[in-house]
């Protein structure tokens, strides 16, 4: 009975999260309400708030959930491969989460340039997190040698993170006749650059 409980309330969470990322994407959290979320995923004013205390609280159990997924993927990405290829892993899983949850990911891009938000300590925290993963994959090119021995790691790091998220965004958004495939070669071709140099 409890896993069903369980189940129903992970279902119920995911339905908000959902509308709530749309909503907010597309008319910003201010204007967002908990009567426009809850309508939207089809529950009751009440059911959001048995679910989170508020609005802002729902975000950033949103943020919590969106960038967990994505350092996740980073993680499952990069297992056991060496430097370069793991860079190209990270650079893949990175387009696919994006194109699987673009909203979230326009959201995630408006959201980390707006320092007055009550999440703002949250997010660079997540952000954090999901960019140690890519750090640790420069740090060992690094020190196999694949990369450059004077490679600034933090800055190359955060250069990818940022980079991929902007380029994919851009691709859905402006250019969804490219594949994939083609939006990865061109990020690749960046990191091959910078491993020459």
């Amino acid at each position: 009975m409890t896993d069903g409980r369980t189940r129903r309330r992970e279902d119920t969470r995911q339905r908000l999260f959902v509308a709530a990322v749309d909503l907010i994407a597309e008319q910003g959290f201010s204007a967002t309400t908990v009567d426009d979320i809850a309508a939207r995923a089809g529950v009751a004013k009440g059911t959001v708030y048995y679910n989170f205390e508020s609005k802002t609280v729902l975000f950033e159990e949103l943020l919590r959930h969106g960038i967990g997924l994505l350092t996740a993927e980073f993680r499952a990405a990069v297992d056991k491969l060496p430097p370069l290829e793991a860079l190209g892993a990270l650079v893949r899983a990175q387009l696919e989460y994006i194109r699987r949850y673009r909203a979230f990911a326009q959201l995630l891009l408006s959201e980390m340039w707006r320092t007055n938000r009550e999440w703002q300590q949250t997010l660079r925290l997540l952000r954090g997190e999901s960019i140690a993963v890519i750090a640790d994959t420069v740090q060992a090119g690094v020190d196999s040698g694949d990369l450059p021995a004077d490679l600034d790691v933090r800055t190359a790091s955060s250069a990818l993170f940022g980079v991929g998220l902007v380029v994919a965004v851009d691709w859905l958004v402006f250019s969804p006749d490219r594949s994939i495939d083609e939006v990865q070669e061109s990020l690749l071709g960046i990191v091959r650059r910078v491993a020459r140099t």
